[in-house]
Formats: structure tokens, C-alpha cells, sequence
């Protein structure tokens, strides 16, 4: 007996449990199936399995649900590692092999590039693999005091929610700040401000320096203080706060604490940096993923070369490292001003860095910066289109490589490259930067036809 698809109950609770067979993974790691035509994208539920399902968002031409029984499982489905998994929201994928979600999210890169930019990789590069677990050095902690429970809550938000997941670990933190959770909990229990402290966002540098970012929204009291200081000296870790806007983040306790900073042994280069400011989450694979980019640039002695949305220069100084003449432009100046502090630590002088709106780049602006052999692009997920799009016969370098945190952006910019710019796509592959996540970063090689 068919129901009627586009009824939405008002307790989700109440909707039917149906069945369906799952043909593939979207975008958020979610199964998809169709039924009775329609499109169910389906929690939990892995390709090529037969699950029972129930709806938890019914749409006209979509419907959201959530696996409720696996009854034919896929040979990728594991247990995941993890005991919050499930509850929190910070990873989608711990129930599927490791391997086989690096070549999932392979898939829904050539599905992109294809079905949004029109454009097919003449070569699909081998994935870029790390550490699956215990990689993350940043991430951003909520905070929620349980008034009732007179408890504090720490961690990743909820599947699909707002609330605080209870979770007293996490498998893909570092371990020392996986260890902190439950002691952070029991600190921030102690304080004046227990009720106004909705955030915490950390950072962990070389030589396990970890640095802890507490939001803070009211006025600390001597005994707050004392806490603070007792709890970063305990656990030999750098407490900052933030009052407001990022410009009041500051080191509390102690004050002359190690500096953050990676390196890049290859290239020979250490990258001071302050706990907000972005840096790639997983060091290990940020070094794998540099000398991808630097073995398809291929920079020369003699050329001169673009790295457009440079950041404090992750990939600059290793280009200027063989020579060529570099520019790094990054639209926001704090970063820039780090990016010069790391040129002049590393004695390098044949690199420029400026601050550059590279969203709302035009032929005009982009020929006043001259011509260059070659760019590499690494913009944030909203892509690079006006950059692209401003691409004129005298400006297009030979070769460009773009670094993208979006396959759908990087599909669309794709399609102008090729179909608008005389590229074509030689090269494309997947960087697993976030394991047991459905986050795909990949790189790609465009050149002049």
C-alpha cells in the first residue's frame, strides 16, 4: 500500500517505517535511494545496502531520514571507533572503512566535475591519504552549562541539532585534547561564568603546545582566575580568552607561552601562527599535500608565479623555495602581516604578499598585477569564480593549480576554465584532510590548451 509521500506528520516519530536500497553517498555522507521516484537521502545507511528507514523531513520532491535497521549490510560498514558516535554531530562516516570513503568521496568528486562543470580529468589522480584518527589539531568546542543537571557540556554539537553533544572524548582530536574534555567540564563547572562561556576553540602546534580560546561574556573573578591558572599549569596547556570580536583574543595564563607553529621539513620552513588564525587542520596531510601541489606547479627558477587566497603562506614559501618570483595575495591583512613574518624568518626575499578582495577580482584589477607563468588558487569553499571569470588572453597563465576545500565550486570554476578560458582538466584526485567526515577536499591541474 502506497501512502502519500508528501504528507509530513508533525511528530516524525509517527512516520511509516519503509524500506530502501541505497544507490550511492551525497554530499553530507548521507545514503540515497529512490522511491516511487522520489529522492530519500538516508542517514546512516551505506551503497549498495538494503535498510529500513524512517522520514524525519518529507519535502515534494525529497524526503530526509534515518537508517532505523540495516538489513543487507555493505562489506565497506565497520564499527565505528568512536562511543559518541552517533549522538555527535563532528563526524558522519565512522561506519564505513576508512578506505572505502576516501574512494566514495572520489566518486563525488568526477560526479561534480561532471554533472555541474561539464568537465571530465584527463588523469584522476591517486587519493592523498593520513592518519585517520587523532589527526585534528583545530577545532571549535561548544559549551552549554545543564542548570538542572548543575553539569557543564563540552564538545560537537548534535546530529542535526543545536544542543551540546554528551561526550566525554573524541577520536579524531588530538589525543592530549581528547584527554581534556572531561577536565574541561569539570574546570568551567567551578566558574562565576559557567552560564557565559558558550565556546571554546583550540589550537595545537609542534612540540604539543596546545592553546585554549575560552569565549568569555562576563567579568572573571579572582577565583576564576586562580582556576584558569591552576588548570593550564596542571595540564601544561596556554589558557587565552575572547571578550568580543576577534581583536580581544589574548594569551591569560601563562603570558609567555611557547609559540604555535608547523613546519614543512621538506622545504625547510617553520610557520609561526596564533591560535584563530587559519591553518589546515591535519599537519600531516597539509605536508603530503604541498608536494602534490608542487610536483603539478612544477615551479622554475626564472618564472613568476601567483598564489591567489595565500593565507599566511602555506604553499607561497615553498614555491618561492625553488626560485621563482612569487606573489601571495589574501584578502585579510592579519594573515598577510603573518605571511611577511614567515618569509623574513625563513630568509626568504623573492616573495611579495599583499591584501587583495579576491571575490570581486575583474579583468581590469587582475592585468594590474601583471602576467604571470603560472597561479595556484586555494580559495575558501565559496571557489574562485570572479577570479577565474577575469581571466583575459593577455593575463592566462600556462598552467594553474587549484587547491579546493568544495568539489561543487570547484566543478563550477571548472567548467569556466574549460568551456570559457581554453583550459582543460589534465589532472584531479582527492585529499583526505577530514577522515570520517564527508568534507572532500582535492586538487587539480588546468592547462592552456
Amino acid at each position: 500500500m502506497r501512502r502519500n509521500r508528501n504528507r509530513t506528520y508533525q511528530n516524525p516519530a509517527d512516520n511509516p517505517i519503509l524500506q530502501a536500497t541505497i544507490e550511492s553517498l551525497d554530499q553530507e555522507g548521507r545514503g540515497v535511494a529512490h522511491v516511487d521516484g522520489k529522492t530519500i537521502f538516508i542517514d546512516g545507511a551505506l551503497p549498495n545496502e538494503l535498510v529500513k528507514y524512517q522520514s524525519q523531513q518529507i519535502k515534494p520532491s525529497y524526503e530526509v531520514a534515518k537508517t532505523i535497521e540495516v538489513l543487507k549490510q555493505s562489506n565497506q560498514r565497520v564499527t565505528p571507533k568512536c562511543p559518541h558516535y552517533g549522538l555527535c554531530g563532528g563526524c558522519k562516516l565512522q561506519h564505513m572503512d576508512a578506505g572505502a570513503q576516501v574512494a566514495a568521496k572520489q566518486r563525488m568528486l568526477e560526479a561534480d566535475l561532471w554533472h555541474i562543470g561539464k568537465v571530465k580529468a584527463d588523469n584522476m589522480l591517486p587519493p592523498l591519504y593520513g592518519p585517520t584518527w587523532g589527526y585534528r589539531h583545530k577545532a571549535r568546542l561548544s559549551v552549554k552549562y545543564v542548570q538542572k543537571k548543575e553539569r557543564v557540556l563540552v564538545g560537537f554539537n548534535e546530529k542535526g541539532t543545536r544542543y551540546v553533544a554528551d561526550m566525554n572524548s573524541c577520536e579524531v582530536l588530538v589525543p592530549e585534547v581528547s584527554a581534556l574534555i572531561a577536565p574541561l567540564q569539570n574546570l568551567i563547572v567551578q566558574l562565576s561564568i559557567r552560564d557565559k562561556l558558550p565556546q571554546i576553540e583550540l589550537a595545537v602546534g609542534e612540540g604539543s603546545v596546545v592553546v585554549l580560546i575560552f569565549r568569555i561574556m562576563d567579568v572573571l573573578t579572582a577565583d576564576d582566575d586562580s582556576l584558569f591558572k591552576a588548570f593550564a599549569d596542571l595540564h601544561q596547556i596556554q589558557v587565552w580568552t575572547q571578550t568580543k570580536g576577534p581583536d580581544t583574543i589574548k594569551p591569560f595564563w601563562p603570558l609567555d607561552g611557547a609559540q604555535l607553529q608547523y613546519s614543512l621539513p621538506e622545504f625547510a620552513l617553520t610557520y609561526p601562527f596564533k591560535p584563530n588564525e587559519f591553518t589546515q587542520v591535519n599537519p600531516q596531510i597539509n605536508q603530503v599535500m604541498i608536494r602534490r601541489a608542487m610536483q603539478l606547479l612544477s615551479p622554475q627558477l626564472g618564472e613568476t608565479i601567483a598564489d591567489f587566497f595565500c593565507g599566511i603562506g602555506n604553499f607561497t614559501l615553498p614555491i618561492a623555495r625553488s626560485g621563482a618570483q612569487v606573489l601571495g595575495l589574501e584578502g585579510l591583512a592579519n594573515l598577510v602581516d603573518r605571511a611577511n613574518e614567515s618569509a623574513q624568518l625563513n630568509n626568504i626575499n623573492n616573495v611579495k604578499f599583499g591584501v587583495a578582495d579576491l571575490f570581486k577580482m575583474a579583468p581590469e584589477s587582475l592585468a594590474e598585477l601583471g602576467v604571470f607563468d603560472k597561479w595556484l588558487i586555494d580559495p575558501p569553499r565559496d571557489g574562485a569564480y570572479e577570479l577565474v571569470k577575469a581571466i583575459a588572453a593577455e593575463t592566462a597563465p600556462k598552467l594553474i593549480v587549484y587547491v579546493s576545500c568544495n568539489p561543487a565550486t570547484l566543478a563550477r570554476d571548472a567548467g569556466v576554465l574549460v568551456h570559457e578560458k581554453g583550459y582543460r582538466l589534465s589532472a584531479a584526485g582527492v585529499i583526505n584532510m577530514f577522515p570520517h567526515t564527508a568534507h572532500v577536499e582535492s586538487i587539480a591541474l588546468f592547462e592552456k590548451v
